[in-house]
């Protein structure tokens, strides 16, 4: 394709240009001084956002954000995205398998692509003066993939290996709650129509439906790319399936002398208010150790569950927020002959916070720890553009550090008081794994 090719010349064009005042500024006087740059955003007319912090690193990442997620599948093509995830660096109307792989590494970098309930994100990391080279790949895999067949087929024994994997671990039914690196989603079937590859990113890869998102790179150079390359196909695309809570129950019975429990309920949305209150909440109760191997002294779960057990057991909460619903729940690890003063313990905590018992210091360590955490997340080049992809993504624009400190400063203890009465009225859901003979059934907590 010669309109993906040509993002040579407009980058050597561009960085000519640049490089060109970096010369006159090396041969002034006074030294160049790099003022702070914000996170700069643009929306485009056809619906594309573009995204950009100049942060003057030597090396750059830049990443196409499609809302194209799982909740975007259908009965007809359940594991689409998963296809697509395997299927990424697949021969394209631009360029083949071989010179895409060749290519990005023969300058050193890097493509990935991940994928989560809401969203597919390819990403490529480079240095700085190689920018034109990744971004030609990145273009072409995400607007002109090929998908052929005998290409396509090679997949396979990778699919089967998953589906192998996903039932050794206990997952059936295709829709089940399970824990992975402390991220709480919905498990899918990983087999689909080879077919229905190209109608799902004919439907979902809109420009609409994209956000362009860079980090290290000068946000006239993205601009530039996003209106050139990335108005490539109109429309609003596939209406994702609404999340509908309904509660449940299910166990799976096996050997061992442990028992893995999850005990949660509806929460929130990502961007209601009430979202904020219970990461708080999930920080009262203790979101887990930091320290590989850690005890969790400050967990209010572990002292809790230390009054009615001596034997050892591991317990957190967590928080899931997507774009229209939430999860929240506490997850207990521990000795079998235990479980129902665990998990009943755990459950009471939460209540006992529902019941108005929420001490200030509690409290303040929370919110102290939430922010912490935040900001450490966003250190990182990946964190920061996960952080900015998702929100200019889902809300159009970039909420600052300061800005999202001051949310969590501004939940008061009756907020948080109010979401784990939520948690407790309403319609729990209960996952357990191991050996269930003491484990008690959903109704009975």
């Amino acid at each position: 394709m010669r309109g993906i090719r040509g993002i040579n010349q407009l980058s050597r064009r561009l960085y000519a240009a640049q490089a060109a005042r970096k010369v006159d500024a090396a041969a002034a006087v006074e030294p160049v001084k790099l003022l702070p740059q914000e996170v700069q955003v643009t929306k485009l007319p056809s619906g594309l956002v573009i995204a950009s912090l100049e942060n003057y690193s030597p090396a750059s990442r830049i990443g196409v954000l499609v809302r194209a997620g799982s909740r975007y599948e259908t009965m007809d093509n359940l594991g689409v995205t998963h296809l697509l995830r395997l299927a990424a660096s697949l021969t394209t109307k631009g360029a083949s398998a071989f010179r895409i792989c060749r290519g990005v590494e023969a300058v050193g970098g890097s493509l990935s692509v991940s994928s989560s309930r809401e969203t597919m994100a390819y990403t490529v990391d480079c240095l700085r003066d190689h920018i034109d080279t990744v971004m030609e790949y990145l273009i072409n895999v995400t607007t002109a993939p090929e998908f052929r067949p005998w290409e396509v087929s090679d997949l396979t024994a990778r699919v089967k290996l998953d589906k192998e994997l996903a039932n050794a671990n206990g997952i059936a039914n295709n829709c089940v709650l399970y824990i992975e690196n402390k991220h709480y989603i919905l498990m899918f079937s990983v087999l689909c129509p080879f077919s229905q590859m190209h109608t799902f990113v004919q439907n979902n890869f809109t420009s609409a439906r994209m956000a362009l998102v860079g980090l290290g790179v000068d946000h006239a150079v993205l601009k530039q790319v996003g209106e050139q390359f990335l108005n490539i196909r109109s429309g609003t695309g596939t209406v994702g399936s609404k999340a509908v809570y309904r509660g449940g129950e299910q166990r799976h019975h096996s050997g061992g002398g442990l028992v893995h429990a999850v005990v949660a309920s509806e929460s929130a949305s990502a961007t209601s208010a009430e979202a904020t209150a219970f990461s708080i909440l999930q920080h009262v109760l203790g979101a887990g150790p930091r320290v590989k191997r850690g005890s969790n002294t400050t967990s209010t779960l572990s002292q809790a569950i230390s009054k009615v057990t001596a034997q050892p057991f591991d317990a957190s909460a967590f928080s899931a927020n997507y774009t229209d619903s939430g999860l929240f729940g506490v997850y207990t690890i521990c000795q079998a002959n235990a479980a129902k003063d665990v998990i009943k313990a755990a459950v009471g905590q939460v209540n006992d916070i529902a019941q108005g018992n929420l001490a200030a210091a509690d409290l303040s360590r929370a919110k102290n720890q939430l922010t912490a955490e935040y900001l450490m997340s966003i250190e990182n080049s990946e964190g920061l553009m996960e952080a900015i992809g998702s929100q200019v993504l889902a809300e159009g624009t970039y909420h600052s550090p300061e800005a999202v400190t001051q949310k969590i400063n501004a939940v008061s203890s009756a907020d948080v008081v109010n979401v784990a009465k939520k948690f407790m009225s309403g319609k729990k859901t209960m996952a357990s794994s191991g050996h269930l003979v003491n484990t008690p059934f959903v109704d009975e907590i």
